[in-house]
């Protein structure tokens, strides 16, 4: 069966194409050799199961790897002690059976002229599996998380080789106190490992870091987390894909298909819009590869700059599981809400403290990241997503400038070109007659987005729209359009005087110069009650500027 792109569940080098994560797990191991514990913790559909399941066999020459899934267990699991000690020897030891250790240790399996050690161990290691699995068996209701953990240990000192335990999907376990005395349990076997055998790592992964398991417990409940936890060493392995990343993963799928793609152009495309979020990556090269293609009728079209605006176009517009989630967080923490709107319409600079729990939070599910000190989305992606969000919103939806667009906006396309120019002339006209009494206040809260909710209706069906600096600290906002091929760049600015105009001039040649475009466009709203409202061509080192004034 020939290699695709895949968006669900585990991805596998045999069946998906898929970025070469060898180094990442080199870097993991290295942690693992250290005898560290630690928690690999990022935002949903970031590819850690995938990662561990590399990782499990990436180990298994120097260390047995249990490896569990808490979203094995149900809640009833997580009720006491005793209960959950059972079904975690049960399924500890079903997975040990699986990974063939036993076996491994026994007389069968041994050389053909076995040592009386190699004997003696394999044979200690089965009594006491044995002694485990007949507790199991008879559900004894005098088995404690304290006797798990001595079977453990006794496991773990017979071994010839150490074992390193991975535990996937703990924030299914993550919000009750079982789970802290099962980590407690760990911590004590850590701090006595030089007289009592344990793990040689212990490996947790989950969207929550164990650190914040207090975002997961009711105010009522904040004493019990005081995390066993504080044995972990920090986890700071890049778990995004990178541009060399990308393209490795494209030679291979150009090596299948002779799209003709410009592999490092589209490679920088999809790191360009995601910031290198795997899920957003590999479904930008399956909408390419399924959708896409079928649409324009083959793969070379599809493996363009059109292309991808189109894939970018379905991916920001479609209703899924990471997008919901997103949004579900942004309406739950309004002042979260507040940041991203005024930093998506306003440029507004909030500095980032993982202090504050909100901006704490919003980074562990990757909504935002730190540039630089600040606060801003995680990728282009989500920038548009949120966007469009929040001019989709009925108060807004009903406003006059939207209503405004609806009216005007078959007067824009002469044979099958956008006009832009015309679009900021009728924008500027109607901003003025609708808005141009309100106080600066509003023009300055409202303008860019009022802008924006004006172009979307417009665009609409043939063209995209994306934010380009929502990472910077400025209180500029670059829009990229494209429409039926063609690019527009537009910078929106409040008028801060002559000197920030001549840098939001200079900003806009920046951006020209990277798209390789000769023309951009301007859109300042000025306060000034002696500014001219319309538009005025300005010609910048060999490249046209159209300056729209509001």
């Amino acid at each position: 069966m020939a290699k695709y792109f895949n968006t669900t569940a585990v991805c596998m080098p045999k069946k998906h194409y898929m970025v070469n994560i060898d180094e990442r797990l080199e870097e993991i191991k290295a942690l693992v050799d250290a005898e560290n514990y630690f928690t690999i913790n990022c935002a949903r559909q970031y590819g850690k199961t995938t990662t561990l399941m590399a990782l499990e066999q990436y180990l298994k020459k120097d260390y047995y790897v249990v490896f569990i899934d808490f979203q094995m267990f149900d809640a009833s699991l997580f009720e006491n002690g005793n209960i959950f000690s059972l079904a975690f020897a049960r399924t500890f030891l079903r997975i040990l059976k699986a990974s063939m250790i036993c076996c491994n240790l026994s007389e069968e399996a041994s050389p053909e002229t076995p040592s009386e050690n190699n004997l003696s161990q394999g044979s200690a290691v089965k009594q006491v599996v044995g002694e485990l699995q007949s507790l199991v068996v008879q559900r004894s209701p005098h088995f404690t998380m304290q006797m798990l953990f001595e079977y453990l240990s006794d496991i773990c000192g017979f071994l010839d080789k150490p074992m390193v335990l991975i535990i996937d999907e703990v924030d299914s376990a993550a919000n009750n106190q079982v789970f802290l005395d099962f980590l407690a349990q760990i911590r004590a076997y850590y701090i006595m490992r030089a007289v009592l055998p344990a793990f040689q790592s212990v490996i947790l992964s989950g969207v929550y870091d164990v650190k914040n398991l207090k975002y997961k417990f009711r105010p009522e409940e904040e004493h019990k987390v005081n995390s066993p936890w504080n044995i972990a060493v920090p986890f700071k392995i890049d778990m995004s894909f990178s541009k060399d990343g990308i393209a490795g993963m494209l030679r291979e799928y150009e090596a299948d298909h002779h799209t003709g793609m410009d592999i490092e152009e589209m490679a920088d495309l999809l790191y360009d819009h995601t910031s290198g979020y795997p899920f957003l990556v590999s479904r930008l090269c399956q909408i390419m590869d399924e959708e896409v293609s079928e649409a324009v009728g083959g793969r070379s079209t599809a493996w363009t700059l059109d292309g991808f605006m189109e894939a970018d176009r379905i991916l920001t517009s479609e209703k899924n599981t990471l997008f919901e989630s997103m949004i579900g967080k942004v309406i739950n923490y309004p002042n979260l809400n507040s940041i991203l709107q005024n930093k998506i319409f306003k440029g507004e600079t909030v500095s980032y403290n993982a202090s504050v729990q909100e901006i704490d939070l919003a980074a562990m599910f990757g909504i935002v990241k730190n540039a630089g000190g600040v606060v801003v989305p995680a990728n282009k992606v989500f920038a548009k997503v949120l966007a469009d969000y929040y001019l989709a919103q009925d108060e807004i939806r009903s406003i006059d400038i939207y209503k405004a667009s609806l009216r005007d906006k078959n007067q824009f396309v002469d044979n099958g070109r956008l006009n832009m120019r015309r679009i900021l002339e009728r924008f500027i006209e109607n901003f003025t007659d609708l808005y141009g009494h309100k106080e600066e206040r509003f023009i300055e809260d409202e303008g860019k987005k009022y802008f924006l909710l004006y172009l979307r209706p417009i665009i609409n069906g043939r063209g995209h729209y994306s934010l380009e600096a929502v990472t910077s600290k400025s209180t500029r906002t670059d829009v990229i359009v494209y429409y039926h091929g063609e690019l527009f760049i537009i910078e929106t600015k409040i008028w801060r005087g002559s000197k920030a105009h001549k840098e939001a001039e200079e900003q806009l040649l920046g951006y020209m110069e990277s798209y390789h475009q000769d023309t951009g466009y301007l859109l300042t709203f000025n306060f000034n009650k002696e500014k001219k409202p319309g538009i005025k061509v300005v010609t910048m080192t060999g490249k046209t500027l159209i300056e729209a004034t509001v």
